[in-house]
């Protein structure tokens, strides 16, 4: 491709005009204007008023500008139209070819829904005659169905096309950010942020690019995201003023994310009372900090009306909590629960609580037991309106864990599944890691045994009142959103799953290549889908396969995570050891002579994890101390393993690299440039992965590769 065509790829995938004034552009990630091109195209009707109905309208109103179609909004005259927008309790209108469109939608609710309502966010797509309609109760629905024709293109016109019904499971599907307004000494102005600073605060204030924000609360209202928290839930002095003087500042964002149907919630310090109230105390059972709390929120409703509520990380890694006053954290969460309760807000309460003060040599202790001691026996205790947000594993968002038993364990409490979108131990956003098939693993898992209920039923529950889904975002003010291109299809994926737990990841993924690399803006659509196909489908075990191996584990360097540090945590207080000698390799918790973490697991899976014949290999590190000799299902013994899958996540990552090169010239260049940019990265890391890890265990072991490859 020369170089006039590079420009023109550039010119259809980036927006029009810098955001910030002088700054870089933006890349708009899966929303590219050539997205919209097929309903741009199209006349197009919006019959409703409020305000999601006129964000719907502004965005069909700039595709039709873009691309020569024609928008009314009603009341309108009688106009022939390809496209109709109209909620359900809009009046008629002199139009019977709308009319018709509207009663197929209905006629196809009735046989779609099975007397189930479409709820507020919910919307069915139907076919009458040469009109497509989009339906919905409420304004919200209308939204996410604007966002579904644009995701189905052409498609979305098909005469043949039969009516879907389409409404979320989880009610509630959020995004935590960890920015911070001050810049943090060590973590910077984002903790774990891997994308350049926050795009909503720069040193120590806000920082008013409220177009970026439109833009990003684009982003997420197109993949599903209902909710995000704007600050880090370690509070520190200059965080914890957003609660009270400095409510303003989040009370813009709210202003701007309301328009996109996104709730703003607040991480909040659970020592408030003290630090901002000049109370003594912040004791959970004290009325006086009971009457500061209640009225504190009451003021933060009258600036922002649709508050979602508070996120809290208590008693965990210093932050303060009830522990201090000899409180547990149903007292402690039950405290705001109370207080969010009368303007309908939530508190997140996150079960991330152990001891991070451990003696190293003391094997009896272990923090993966932790939030099950916290939490399960205060089941049935926390009020309706607490959400118990519990990392999907039982330690911290590693490449490998088994599903945290405390997911299981408390079924009367309303429980989230809490993930890490932002790539804290998978490459930080340096390396391809798509984390879709993951995800699905963990939602698709059943507590209980095979057969029966899934996490996905968990965090669903019962009429969709359970906790949803949570992530720790991975977006900051880099020009690409999330550093790495290819990174943007985790956050994309998140909301696609967090709408729908059960979806095939593969098929989300799909969705976002064609919504990033539009067919008509690439050189080759087919090369390009089935390069990236072939690069991330698989780089989740990639990934796994140069780290730590079968589940063991925090083999990364201290304090940034990142690239090999086998023993970087071995000696420390943080309680994530391995315990590798020169018999063998794994942390032994059994219930017959380790830990007994794995008698918090239901009766099905506790058996299955306490002997090691019957561990799944993945795992089998996790669960159980053996020797390297100790042959795997696989028919490897564990030394082997580890020499040949670190071998070939090496041959793996060439592979990536060698085929994004097939796509030079394919693309917009400054995607492709970054890409080869990370990918050259990503070879250099797993080499050196690949080498430390290979070579730690020839020397704890004393066994040599069966294949006598070089290991130093």
């Amino acid at each position: 491709m020369n170089a006039e065509e590079s420009v023109d790829l550039e010119q259809l995938m980036f927006v029009d005009e810098p955001m910030d004034g002088d700054g870089p552009r933006v890349h708009p990630a899966w929303l590219p204007p050539e997205a919209f091109r097929s309903l741009g195209a199209r006349r197009v009707l919006v019959h409703g008023e409020g305000l999601l109905v006129d964000t719907v309208l502004d965005e069909v109103s700039r595709a039709c500008a873009r691309y020569g179609g024609l928008v009314w909004h009603s009341p309108s005259w009688d106009v022939d139209v390809d496209l109709v927008f109209a909620l359900r309790d809009a009046a008629e209108l002199p139009n019977p070819a709308v009319e018709a469109a509207r009663a197929a939608g209905e006629a196809g609710l009735v046989e779609l829904a099975d007397g189930e309502t479409l709820g507020d966010e919910g919307f069915v797509l139907a076919r009458a005659g040469d009109v497509t309609v989009v339906l919905a109760d409420a304004p919200a629905g209308l939204l996410y169905g604007l966002f579904h024709v644009v995701r189905l293109c052409a498609a979305a016109f098909d005469p043949a096309r039969p009516p879907e019904w389409h409404r979320p499971a989880l009610r509630r599907r959020m995004l935590n950010h960890w920015d911070n307004v001050a810049v943090h000494p060590v973590m910077g102005q984002v903790e774990r942020g891997y994308a350049g600073g926050s795009i909503f605060w720069r040193d120590g204030r806000s920082r008013g690019d409220l177009d970026r924000v439109r833009e990003y609360a684009r982003l997420l209202a197109s993949c599903g995201v209902n909710a995000i928290s704007v600050n880090n839930v370690n509070v520190a002095r200059t965080e914890a003023l957003l609660l009270t003087e400095r409510l303003g500042d989040v009370a813009e964002i709210a202003d701007v994310l309301r328009r996109y149907g996104i709730r703003v919630h607040l991480s909040v310090s659970f020592a408030a009372p003290v630090v901002l109230g000049g109370l003594s105390t912040a004791d959970p059972l004290d009325e006086n900090v009971r009457v500061w709390w209640a009225a504190t929120t009451r003021r933060v409703y009258e600036r922002i009306p649709d508050f979602g509520g508070y996120l809290v990380k208590a008693d965990s890694e210093g932050q303060p909590g009830p522990f201090t006053y000899g409180r547990d954290h149903a007292d402690g969460a039950n405290l705001l629960a109370e207080a969010l309760a009368p303007h309908g807000g939530v508190v997140h309460w996150r079960a991330f609580v152990y001891n991070h003060h451990q003696d190293w040599r003391d094997r009896s202790t272990d923090r993966a037991r932790a939030a099950y001691d916290h939490f399960a026996p205060l089941d049935g205790r926390f009020r309706t309106n607490v959400v118990v947000q519990v990392k999907f594993g039982p330690v911290d968002f590693q490449t490998r864990e088994p599903i945290s038993p405390v997911l299981a364990a408390m079924p009367a409490t309303r429980l989230a599944v809490e993930l890490q979108v932002t790539q804290e131990y998978t490459g930080q956003q340096r390396h391809v890691c798509h984390l879709g098939p993951w995800w699905s693993e963990v939602l698709s898992f059943a507590p209980w045994g095979p057969g029966g209920r899934t996490i996905a039923d968990v965090v669903t529950g019962e009429a969709a009142a359970g906790g949803g889904m949570v992530a720790v975002a991975n977006v900051g003010d880099d020009p690409f959103w999330t550093g790495h291109p290819l990174a943007q299809a985790n956050l994309y994926t998140f909301g696609r799953l967090a709408w729908d737990p059960r979806r095939d990841p593969t098929t989300i993924l799909d969705e976002w290549i064609t919504l990033t690399f539009p067919p008509s803006a690439t050189a080759d659509a087919e090369l390009v889908r089935r390069t990236l196909h072939e690069i991330m489908d698989d780089s989740w075990r990639t990934y796994e396969r140069y780290t730590a191996p079968l589940g063991v584990g925090f083999m990364v360097n201290p304090g940034d995570h990142y690239g090999p540090g086998v023993d970087g945590y071995e000696y420390t207080r943080w309680g994530t050891y391995h315990f590798a000698d020169r018999d063998g390799v794994g942390v032994d918790r059994t219930r017959a002579s380790g830990t007994g973490f794995t008698g918090q697991y239901p009766p099905y899976w506790a058996q299955v994890y306490e002997s090691p014949e019957s561990c799944p290999d993945e795992l089998l590190l996790f669960f159980h101390h053996v020797p390297y000799g100790h042959v795997l299902h696989s028919g490897s013994t564990v030394i082997q393993h580890i020499y040949d899958t670190h071998f070939a996540g090496v041959e793996e990552v060439t592979a990536m690299r060698r085929r994004w090169q097939r796509l030079n010239g394919m693309i917009d260049p400054s995607v492709y440039e970054r890409v080869a940019e990370r990918l050259e990265e990503q070879v250099r890391c797993a080499t050196e992965w690949r080498d430390q890890i290979n070579t730690y265990f020839f020397r704890k072991s004393g066994v040599p590769d069966e294949r006598g490859r070089d290991i130093y």
